[in-house]
Parts: C-alpha cells; sequence; structure tokens
C-alpha cells in the first residue's frame, strides 16, 4: 500500500508499507534530513512478522512539493511539523502503538517524536545516533569534522563567493541554494553533497556518492539539509538528551558505528547513560553509513523486538 497524505501547509507526504498487514506495527525515520526511504529499509524487518511504514518527510523522497522547485518555502518544514505528520499518519493508518526506528537525523527526528507521544511508541531501534545538540552540528558542518577531512572541507568552502570563505558555511550555502539563478543552486548542491559524500563511509571512499548524481536529488537534499542546520534543528540546545528521562520505559537498541566520524560514538554512549532502558550495540570496522555489519545488528533488535508469534 501507499499513498499521499494531505498534513497541511500546502504539503503531501509520500507513504508506503511493507510486510504483513496484521503484523507488529513499526515507522522507520530516514536521515538526512532530506534523504527520503530507501528500499533496503525493508530489509531490516522480518516481512512475515511486521507491518512497516516507510514515510519520505516533507520536500524530499516522493513527498510534495519537492525542494528542489524553483522559489520552494521551506518555512513549515519543521521538526514540530514532522512530529505532527507522523501523528497524522499513524491516526490515518488505524494504528495504536507503532516500534520507531531511525537513523541519524531520524534518530533525532525519532526522540523527539517519542518524546512528545511516548504512549505511541512500542519500543525504538536507532543508528548513526544524533541527538540534535548544537555541539553535533558545529562538529559536521561548521569546522570539527574537518580535522579528519582538511583538503574535502577546503574545497567546500572554495565553492562559496570569496567575500563569504571566512565566514559561516552553513549561511553560506544557504544563500547559494536559494539563489535566482538555477545553475548557481545546481553547483552549490553538488559542492554540499560532495562534503555529504566523503564523511559517512568507514574507510572512507573518495569521489560522489552515486544518490547524489541526480541533481534534482541533490538539490533537494542540500536545501533541507542547510535549512535544518541554519535552525539549529529547530529544537533547543540539548533539550532531547535532558528529557531521555521521559523514554524511561520504553526498551531501545542503539547501533553504532565505532568509526562513525558524522556522529561519534559519545553520541550515543551519552544517551545509554541517560536512558537505562537503551542498550548500546557498538559495530566495529563501521562508520555513520550502514555497511552489511550494521544492518546485521538493527536486524537483530528489530527481530528480538517481535515478541511471541
Amino acid at each position: 500500500m501507499s499513498g499521499l497524505l494531505d498534513v497541511g501547509d500546502g504539503h503531501r507526504i509520500f507513504w508506503e508499507t511493507a510486510g504483513d498487514r496484521a503484523g507488529k506495527p513499526a515507522v522507520v525515520l530516514h536521515g538526512g534530513p532530506g534523504s527520503g526511504c530507501s528500499p533496503w529499509m525493508r530489509d531490516l524487518f522480518d516481512a512475515s512478522a511486521y507491518r512497516v511504514v516507510l514515510p519520505d518527510q516533507r520536500n524530499c523522497g516522493r513527498s510534495e512539493p519537492r525542494a528542489s522547485a524553483p522559489r520552494v518555502d521551506l518555512s513549515a518544514n519543521t521538526t514540530a511539523h514532522l512530529v505532527a505528520d507522523l501523528e497524522a499518519l499513524r491516526e490515518h493508518l488505524g494504528i495504536e502503538r507503532w516500534l520507531v526506528l531511525g537513523g541519524s537525523w531520524g534518530s533525532t527526528l525519532a526522540l523527539a517524536y517519542a518524546q512528545a507521544h511516548v504512549e505511541r511508541v512500542s519500543e525504538m531501534v536507532l543508528f548513526g545516533v544524533t541527538t540534535g545538540r548544537r555541539a553535533e552540528v558545529e562538529w559536521t558542518f561548521r569546522g570539527g569534522l574537518a580535522l579528519f577531512f582538511p583538503e574535502e572541507w577546503a574545497r567546500l568552502r572554495a565553492a562559496l563567493p570569496e567575500g563569504a570563505r571566512d565566514g559561516d558555511v552553513v549561511a553560506g550555502f544557504r544563500r547559494l541554494l536559494h539563489d535566482a539563478e538555477p545553475e548557481v543552486c545546481r553547483r552549490a548542491a553538488r559542492a554540499w553533497c560532495e562534503w555529504e559524500s566523503a564523511t559517512p563511509d568507514w574507510p572512507p571512499r573518495p569521489g560522489l556518492a552515486a544518490r547524489f548524481e541526480d541533481p534534482d536529488y541533490a538539490l533537494a537534499f542540500a536545501r533541507i539539509v542547510v535549512h535544518y542546520m541554519h535552525h539549529d534543528l529547530f529544537l533547543r540546545d540539548g533539550v532531547l538528551l535532558r528529557s531521555t528521562g521521559r523514554l524511561a520505559a520504553v526498551p531501545a537498541v542503539l547501533v553504532h558505528g565505532r568509526f562513525d566520524l558524522q556522529a561519534p560514538l559519545a553520541n550515543a554512549w551519552e544517551l545509554a547513560r541517560a536512558w537505562p532502558g537503551a542498550e548500546l550495540v557498538v559495530v566495529d570496522d563501521a562508520g555513520h553509513g550502514a555497511p552489511a555489519a550494521l544492518k546485521r545488528e538493527l536486524r537483530r533488535a528489530t527481530d528480538r523486538f517481535v515478541g511471541p508469534r
């Protein structure tokens, strides 16, 4: 099943389901923000045991309007909007409670949703853990990670106008990505996505990631990421980590690559310390992406939460 759900503000979010319609409900929250769901995410669940819901968040994937559209307005795309969209989708599908699985930005969104609607969450599985703190944004997009990728960081800054190269990279790209000239937007999106391609994998892989070869996808992705980073993810600094007590009764598994440079392991470790019901599983030789070893641990986690059958 699939469809487009009108969530207001001129937005329609795409959703699809997979697995057994009578199975245990689960929802997958993709990263980015702005990546959209991918087919491999279905394989994180036993299709005979789960009813898996895969929504594309506002302005990305198959949701409408796309962030790559000319003069797109992203003002109604915030964390609070995405949390409300998940509740609207849950009600639309007639689901009482569901397991929430999220990776990278999706783990931050999962925490925000679960803390707002804990009574609707049965379990959580998070990977590439981020908690929405300002320091995490600074690390990845304002120079911290450049300690490991100085050449790639220099290339990113060089894509900015000369007078903007010593300023805030996020603010500089925000201007370029919404320039009146489409070619300026496309060049900026490619430069941003080259930086995004350099940092997630372990060991790092050179070149542009295949998903960014589509210029429409790259522009939508870059605009949404920069929009969220410019606004500090629309979250008060540290609020999700401070509010973990709300999730005390929710069982969780946190799966994290030891060599995750985009979201260092300390993120997941600190969250696990604040959340007694969460188990931290560290995957050696994995980074921020989802290699086979990390996917196996995610599948083990969802298998564990199926319950008696």
